[in-house]
């Protein structure tokens, strides 16, 4: 589960010496870096939007930009997970979030995420988190609703960028998404995380819901 929201950074999850697990603080984009430091002045660095980064189709530059703009900004501002980037579906362009993601095209997305992820994680000692592990399309009811997803739309469509980032740059961490998928929470879906991410794709790093996703445990904050 993540941490406590914190407004320096994005939050800090909880840490367990029994388990081994330290003290990891995390920045929110999704288009720079907000830390506890200012770094020559500029409290964040500001990239343009992630569906306008992915019109460009240069991966190249955007492998740039996560090392120059992402990597480098959190290291200096003591940030060891940049939480981004978002790989989502663009369905709808009355999504209040939608210009996280980079494209409606699965393809696409996956290609411009691994660029940025292997440009963040090119510094040592900082993680990307990809987001949001999945059918995360909507901001309507986005704690509440079903994804009712095929089996084949599930695989083609909005698995496909994940599967192409974790091949190509490999995420050191990924947050799953507040909805439920096929009547299961992700956060609690041991077949997307332990059969598909874990077995299939073979990732071996961090886990986490998204913030306050306790799936009734806790009662979500009015403002999230």
């Amino acid at each position: 589960m993540a941490g406590p929201f914190d407004a320096r950074t994005s939050g800090t999850p909880a840490t367990s010496p029994r388990l081994g697990i330290p003290s990891l603080r995390t920045s929110d984009g999704p288009n720079g870096i907000r830390g506890q430091r200012f770094f020559n002045g500029d409290p964040s660095h500001c990239l343009p939007c992630g569906t306008g980064l992915a019109a460009t189709w240069d991966a190249a530059l955007l492998r740039r930009a996560g090392a120059v703009l992402l990597g480098r900004a959190c290291a200096a501002q003591g940030a060891h997970i940049w939480l981004g980037p978002t790989v989502n579906m663009l369905r709808s362009p009355l999504g209040g979030r939608g210009f996280e993601s980079y494209s409606e095209d699965p393809f696409l997305s996956g290609a411009m995420a691994a660029a940025v992820v292997a440009g963040v994680q090119s510094h040592a000692g900082v993680a990307a988190c990809i987001k949001h592990f999945v059918c995360n399309d909507q901001e309507h009811e986005r704690q509440a609703v079903d994804c009712v997803v095929s089996e084949r739309a599930l695989r083609e469509i909005y698995l496909m960028p994940f599967m192409l980032a974790q091949r190509d740059a490999k995420p050191l961490c990924y947050m799953t998404s507040y909805s439920r998928l096929n009547g299961v929470h992700v956060s609690e879906n041991s077949r997307l995380m332990e059969e598909v991410l874990r077995k299939e794709w073979g990732f071996d790093g961090l886990i986490m819901s998204d913030w306050y996703a306790y799936s009734g445990v806790v009662p979500l904050p009015t403002w999230c």
